[in-house]
C-alpha cells in the first residue's frame, strides 16, 4: 500500500506530529488518568454536563449568601444554561447583592472597538438577558458587580478582578483551537513564552480563523457557517487571570447540535493530555488545581467511519 505522508496545514496553530499522533490514540477508559492529581478529569454523561454547571455555580452563589460573603465569578460566552441558574435563584429567593460578575470576554471589530452590551450577539448582551435580567429584579446583583469588557476598563479589567481578592471561580470550556477565553494560540497579542504568557492580562486579540469557523455555528450567527458575520478580534481575560482564580471548572462538551459529531474530541485530548504551551492554551490547566469535566460524547475514541459524510 503506498504511503501518503503530509505535514499539517501552516493554518494549524499545533502542528507537533508525534504529540498529535499519540492524543488521537488515546482511549475513552484511559482520558480520566492524568499524573498531576489537582488536574480532576472526570468522564461524564451527556446529559449530566449541563446539570453540574448549573449546580456548580448556584452552590457557589448560594454559599456565600449564607456565609456572608461575597462570590466572584469569571464567566464564559453566556448560553441559555444560565437561565437555569435563574430560575433556582429565584425559587430560593437568593439575593445576590454579594455576587461579583465578570465577562470573560467579548467581541470587537478590526479596530479594535468592543462592541456594546446592547449588542446582540454579544457576551455581555447574552449574559445581562440570560442570567442577570432572568433574575427577580429585587434579586439581582447590583449593577455595579456586573462587569462586561469596554474600551474604557479594558486596561484596567485584570486589577478590577485582582481588587475583589481574585475571582473564586473561572468557567471554561476549549475552543476549536485549544482557546482558552479568547485567549488564540495563533494571536501575535499573545505570542511570548510559555513563563511570559502565564503573566498575560487582559487585551484585544487577533481571532483565529478557526475560531470564526466554530463561533459561526453558533445560534447568534444563524447557525449557518457565516464565517464574514463573526467579528475579526476580541478582548479576552489573560491567562493570568485564569491561573489567578481560586478555583477552575473546565467543560467539554460541544457536539455539533446533540449529535455524535464533535470537533472538541481531538483538542480535548491534546489539552488535557499534551505539552502545556501557549500553542494549546488550555492546556495550562494541567498545572493547576482544575476539574475537567469530559462528556461521553467529546471522550469517545477518535476512530474512522467511512459510512459518515459530513
Amino acid at each position: 500500500m503506498a504511503v501518503f505522508r503530509y505535514s499539517p496545514s501552516a493554518w494549524v496553530p499545533f502542528r507537533d506530529q508525534a504529540a498529535l499522533a499519540r492524543c488521537r490514540k488515546i482511549d475513552r477508559k484511559d482520558i480520566a488518568k492524568h499524573p498531576n492529581p489537582d488536574f480532576r478529569i472526570r468522564v461524564v454523561k451527556d446529559c449530566d454536563v449541563e446539570f453540574i454547571w448549573v449546580t456548580d455555580m448556584f452552590h457557589r452563589i448560594k454559599a456565600a449568601a449564607d456565609a456572608g460573603r461575597p462570590v466572584v465569578m469569571i464567566l464564559p460566552n453566556p448560553c441559555p444554561t444560565y437561565r437555569h441558574v435563574a430560575r433556582l435563584i429565584n425559587t430560593i429567593k437568593v439575593d445576590c447583592k454579594h455576587v461579583r460578575l465578570f465577562a470573560m470576554d467579548e467581541y470587537a471589530n478590526e479596530d479594535g472597538a468592543i462592541a456594546p452590551v446592547t449588542w446582540e450577539q454579544g457576551f455581555g448582551y447574552a449574559l445581562m438577558h440570560n442570567l442577570v435580567y432572568a433574575i427577580d429584579e429585587k434579586l439581582r446583583p447590583l449593577a455595579r458587580n456586573v462587569t462586561v469588557f469596554t474600551n474604557k476598563n479594558l486596561k484596567d479589567y485584570g486589577k478590577m478582578i485582582a481588587d475583589q481578592g481574585g475571582a473564586d471561580v473561572c468557567y471554561s470550556g476549549p475552543g476549536w483551537t485549544g482557546h482558552l477565553a479568547f485567549i488564540e494560540p495563533d494571536a501575535p497579542e499573545f505570542d511570548v513564552p510559555l513563563h511570559e504568557w502565564r503573566k498575560l492580562g487582559p487585551r484585544i486579540v487577533t481571532l483565529s480563523p478557526f475560531t470564526l469557523a466554530q463561533n459561526s455555528l453558533h445560534g447568534s450567527f444563524g447557525m449557518s457557517g457565516d464565517i464574514a458575520a463573526v467579528p475579526p478580534k476580541a478582548a479576552t481575560i489573560g491567562p493570568a487571570q485564569v491561573i489567578g482564580s481560586k478555583a477552575r471548572l473546565d467543560i467539554h462538551a460541544l457536539t455539533v447540535h446533540g449529535t455524535r459529531t464533535s470537533w472538541q474530541r481531538l483538542i480535548t485530548r491534546l489539552v488535557t493530555h499534551g505539552p502545556v504551551t501557549p500553542r494549546l492554551p488550555t492546556s495550562i490547566h494541567q498545572e493547576l488545581r482544575t476539574d475537567c469535566y469530559i462528556s461521553e460524547t467529546a471522550a469517545q475514541n477518535i476512530e474512522v467511519d467511512h459510512d459518515k459524510g459530513y
